[in-house]
């Protein structure tokens, strides 16, 4: 009697699951419309972006083979990638507003469909995207990326784009202390440096100069003017100098003046890594790159979940037709997408936990996606 239950629990899942030919009507309007919107909203990006800038790519001499393979063809990925949820929001809003304008949905579940079934193929167009999507940030944009600021860096920004970095703290290991009053990138070197190294929270030894520069040749930070304090046992040891070599081999000229835009040029892979090197130097902008983590899996999430608002939004016909529908659903993305900058700020800013952060907005428009699904015609 069991297993005849099996059998025909089985039998109704493969049932449920059984491609039909609304199926494929729906992936080919769902995907469709997507891309449709990715292409027309990104030729609309573009077109602005080049007349922003197109000055300084005129004063800088860009070539045109430069702009167009070196910046605009990995920049039309970033930015599809950016706004990708909102994309596939407004692609169901669309497409799903003028079924129900058209009596199409009612038909559906009138032929003995159920609004859940009908929701499948909805999902795995979604899948699909947010597949595309997780991979293309974490392994494919990254690299992009890198191309992309370098050409910024040579026929956009201005030469003085760095400043002068202050009040430098790191932790190059377990026990050793770093700490530069200020470094300018230029010329790579810095003011009141000390190093202390520490056994259980006791100053073992402890090196301050007056200024240390870095030696591209030799890789070497060296400090100029230097003074030592070694602390063995009861007795003190004092050394003075004019130079000295020092052994941060783990620290380079750009750990001190990376570009927040920085996080965005490195795979899944590497910013685990550096993730790893910023917890060891105690670094401020370790939370910049845990909240870039978080939301590298947080987004392909989010894809279902608009996907969710978006269907059991705009699957009733209401009067006002698409432009109503239309009109709630852009709200609703752009509130997304705003309580996702409060919550990066209230991050970095705050208390706020990165991951929590990042996963806030997904926690909340789910329940939300929950509620108008539950009040959606079956």
């Amino acid at each position: 009697m069991e297993k005849l239950n099996n059998k025909k629990a089985f039998r109704a899942a493969i049932g449920f699951l059984k491609p039909k030919l609304i199926d494929a009507y729906i992936i080919r309007k769902f995907l469709g419309t997507f891309f449709f919107c990715i292409v027309l909203i990104l030729t609309i990006a573009v077109v602005f972006d080049f007349a922003e800038k197109i000055d300084n790519f005129m004063e800088k001499q860009a070539p045109v083979k430069a702009i167009i393979f070196e910046y605009y063809m990995n920049f039309i990925p970033y930015f599809a990638m950016l706004f990708a949820p909102l994309f596939v929001f407004i692609a169901v809003i669309f497409f799903t507003s003028k079924m129900a304008v058209s009596t199409e949905i009612i038909a559906i579940l009138n032929c003995g469909m159920s609004f859940r079934r009908m929701m499948w193929p909805y999902f795995l167009s979604a899948f699909v995207i947010a597949t595309f999507t997780f991979v293309l940030t974490n392994f494919v944009i990254p690299k992009s990326n890198l191309i992309r600021m370098d050409f910024e860096d040579k026929y956009y920004h201005s030469s003085n784009k760095r400043i002068t970095v202050e009040n430098i703290h790191r932790q190059v290991s377990k026990d050793i202390l770093v700490y530069m009053g200020t470094f300018n990138p230029l010329s790579q070197r810095g003011q009141n440096f000390t190093i202390e190294k520490v056994d259980s929270g006791k100053l073992i030894s402890k090196l301050s100069a007056t200024s240390v520069t870095y030696d591209t040749a030799k890789h070497k930070w060296t400090a100029l003017n230097y003074y030592i304090r070694e602390i063995k046992g009861n007795e003190e040891i004092i050394t003075k100098g004019k130079q000295i070599d020092t052994t941060l081999n783990k620290i380079q000229p750009d750990d001190f003046s990376r570009d927040p835009d920085f996080v965005g040029t490195m795979t899944s892979r590497e910013l685990e890594d550096y993730i790893k090197l910023l917890r060891l130097q105690g670094s401020d902008e370790l939370k910049l790159f845990l909240i870039e983590k978080y939301r590298r899996f947080a987004n392909p999430f989010a894809v279902f979940i608009l996907t969710l608002i978006g269907v059991s939004l705009s699957s009733r016909k209401i009067r006002g037709g698409i432009g109503m529908n239309i009109g709630i659903g852009l709200g609703l993305s752009f509130s997304y997408i705003l309580f996702l900058q409060f919550a990066s700020q209230f991050c970095l800013k705050g208390n706020l936990g990165p991951m929590l952060a990042m996963w806030i907005p997904n926690i909340i428009y789910s329940l939300i996606g929950l509620v108008l699904y539950k009040l959606a015609p079956k």
